[in-house]
């Protein structure tokens, strides 16, 4: 996770509340127990919780009225809530919750998903920081309802039994499946139609699967689509390093068909939701608010926004980070910008910046060839990661120079800066491109 944040386990059993904090602890999560629903009260109202896992017994418990309970103490932060159970929820009890887990639970997917759910609940909270901002200049953001058409699940692998059983029971929970026999086809599939999620079969010869999932990875449109790898009879593959590779769940091959479409379906229903609060976001383009080439904030809009996103992350006690981006005016680049083929890529450019940053991020374009991100939740070394995967996929990009010149490729000068407490956010974004200038002349 970018930051420290603390986790709340509701559980019973004090044992196997200590095993969870155990494993949570292991992947650098601050834990924090408590053994009933008035002593998790207790915990929400003195410490900033960013989730709360409810362990659930054989016997159950009323999942419904506790999860509610705590999101309402929460507030105004959105409180994600896991129930990891040792039996089938019921439909009343996914409704309640964010997610539901069969246990045990693999520590690596445990992190995974809470940090979807964390960053999930960052991004409910900056659409309604933008709406504010918008509305302020009178734009109205329409807010996505949940839809009524299927999601929409890509099954990509060779025909088997148990593959195909899954997309059966996919079908039978009402979602749309399209099968891909090749990688050849199902990335015909993945630029032609949206999708919520994908499922990979792993086969005997998992290769195919893990080089679909790398593609994803690498391709800013498919970037954030869920994809759960469903893992064959007698494969034996390190769950760590799948997860590591981008993959969002990993089936064994013993889990049930309709346990590994339940999750599946949440992951694509997840992901829709963000999509449409993504789309909302990104639906003032063109209002006259916004750079009209990139579509990204302008200087001025930026500025008015990151003061209250600053002052959101100052009442919920999260650190804000802002990176600045400048393109580096290598031979090639200035060629490029003298002959006016820059100009031409930077709206290019910034629709990509635009894509490439997480959904609770806020891009901007500064001046002609400087950008801008806000980066609530993050430290000032998560955001350097985060930027300098942005131009590194950037980077991968070639851009046209002009007939009978070869195409060029565009770097970036980097300037980050976490925000100080009482500090001015202006006074931040001035450190960042103090920084930016003084990485600059370093590397000179």
């Amino acid at each position: 996770m970018d930051f420290d944040p603390r986790i709340l386990v509701v559980a019973g059993d004090s044992a196997e509340g200590d095993s969870l904090c155990d494993l949570l602890d292991a992947e650098n999560w601050a834990t924090i127990t408590a053994d009933s629903a008035e002593a998790a009260e207790v915990v929400l109202s003195d410490f900033p919780i960013e989730a709360a896992i409810l362990v659930v017994g054989a016997d159950g418990s009323d999942i419904p009225a506790l999860a509610s309970r705590l999101k309402t103490l929460a507030a105004p932060r959105y409180l994600p809530v896991i129930a990891l159970m040792g039996r089938a929820p019921t439909a009343v009890e996914l409704d309640a919750v964010d997610l539901a887990m069969r246990t045990p639970a693999h520590p690596v997917q445990l992190r995974i998903r809470l940090e979807q759910l964390v960053r999930a609940a960052l991004a409910e909270e900056e659409l309604n920081l933008r709406i504010e901002t918008f509305r302020q200049n009178g734009q109205e953001i329409d807010v996505p309802g949940p839809g009524s058409e299927p999601v929409r699940v890509l099954a990509a692998g060779k025909p088997d039994r148990r593959f195909l059983a899954l997309s059966n029971t996919l079908s039978e929970d009402g979602a749309d499946v399209v099968a891909a026999p090749t990688p050849y086809t199902a990335f015909d599939y993945l630029h032609e139609t949206p999708f919520d999620a994908a499922v990979l079969w792993g086969a005997e010869d998992h290769a195919p699967a893990l080089s679909i999932a790398a593609g994803m990875k690498r391709n800013t449109r498919l970037y954030h689509i869920p994809v759960m790898l469903y893992l064959s009879d007698g494969a034996l593959i390190d769950s760590a390093d799948l997860f590591g590779r981008g993959f969002a769940d990993v089936a064994a091959a013993d889990t049930d068909e309709r346990e590994t479409a339940r999750r599946l379906l949440a992951m694509a229903r997840f992901h829709r939701r963000q999509t449409g609060v993504r789309r909302a976001l990104e639906s003032v383009r063109g209002s006259g608010l916004t750079d009209p080439d990139t579509g990204l904030f302008t200087r001025a809009l930026f500025a008015q926004h990151l003061v209250r996103v600053s002052e959101a992350s100052r009442q919920r006690r999260r650190p804000l980070s802002i990176c600045v981006l400048k393109v580096t005016m290598t031979d090639p680049v200035e060629e490029a910008r003298r002959d006016g083929w820059l100009a031409r890529a930077l709206p290019q450019i910034g629709t990509m910046v635009s894509r490439l940053i997480r959904t609770e991020d806020t891009a901007a374009r500064l001046s002609s060839e400087v950008f801008a991100l806000a980066l609530p939740g993050t430290t000032e070394a998560q955001a350097r990661i985060a930027a300098e995967r942005i131009v590194a996929v950037i980077g991968c990009t070639a851009f046209e120079a002009g007939p009978g010149r070869s195409p060029f490729v565009v770097e970036f000068e980097l300037g980050v800066a976490e925000q100080r407490t009482g500090e001015l956010p202006a006074r931040t974004l001035e450190r960042a491109s103090g920084a930016l200038a003084s990485e600059a002349r370093a590397a000179g």
